[in-house]
């Protein structure tokens, strides 16, 4: 791939890092950008894989060192979240790639939908309906399969997760979150380099601007905050949804037009 291409590729992860560290789902943007720049859907997930567990596990090693990792209570949902991980991109690996031509931007657009709509989360603890142990072993593989799948958005997942069901405040949440996100992504990153999937010029190129990216947003996130984040990344997410099933060899768009034709 030419070097202009893996440069605005780079743009992009570092604005997605810049809107991941504000509002979370710097994904949908990254993965998209992905598929248009002609990486086929597997290449495109795993690649985007890379870069996002690069942030990852670079989060989750920042809240160890300020001692907000609960190791004791979190152990099963690294066990869980890696073996979820896995299974989704052993999956994916062997999914043809018509399928994922579409289910790629209808997932978008679902994820986006979501972003919208997710309720607002305070950081006081809430009524507790269910354990960490329990979370970890039924809803935990569950998250990492799909994050294993398709990816974007996992984190907002187990955030809400944890706070509406665990009754966790947002900090506990976020704490045990990129516990959890971190183990789903190294899981399925482990299928996608043994498969030998990943494009490694772009991931590593990817995953320098995301950080980069992240470091501004996090500085920026106290002045700025989700607000005006959040619509712009749901704008540009649908955006790209669109764009993608407008293209002429997407299986959703001729299947759309042969049914209109008859």
């Amino acid at each position: 791939m030419a070097w202009d291409v893996i440069g605005m590729l780079a743009l992009v992860a570092f604005c997605a890092g810049f809107f991941d560290a504000i509002a979370g789902g710097g994904g949908l943007i990254t993965l998209p950008a992905l598929v248009l720049a002609g990486l086929d859907p597997i290449s495109a997930i795993a690649t985007n894989k890379f870069q996002a567990a690069s942030a990852t596990v670079s989060a989750t090693a920042t809240f160890a060192r300020k001692g907000m990792i609960e190791w004791r209570e979190g152990r099963y949902l690294i066990i869980c979240g890696f073996i979820g991980g896995a299974s989704g991109a052993l999956l994916v690996s062997y999914i043809d790639k018509s399928y994922l031509e579409v289910c790629v931007p209808v997932m978008l657009i679902l994820v986006a939908i979501y972003f919208a709509l997710a309720p607002k989360l305070a950081n006081e603890d809430r009524r507790k309906r269910m354990g960490i142990l329990f979370f970890s072993f039924t809803v935990t593989p569950i998250l990492g399969f799909y994050d294993g799948v398709f990816g974007p958005g996992v984190g907002s997942f187990f955030i809400v997760g944890f706070v509406l069901l665990c009754g966790l405040g947002m900090m506990r949440a976020m704490s045990f979150t990129k516990l959890a996100n971190a183990s789903c992504n190294l899981g399925s990153l482990s299928i996608f380099i043994t498969k030998g999937v990943i494009i490694w010029p772009i991931a590593l190129a990817m995953a320098l601007a995301a950080f980069i990216g992240a470091q501004l947003g996090a500085r920026a996130a106290v002045r700025v905050g989700p607000r005006l984040i959040k619509p712009m990344l749901i704008v540009v997410c649908c955006a790209l949804a669109l764009k993608l099933l407008s293209m002429e060899n997407n299986p959703l768009r001729i299947a759309i037009i042969h049914s209109f034709a008859f």
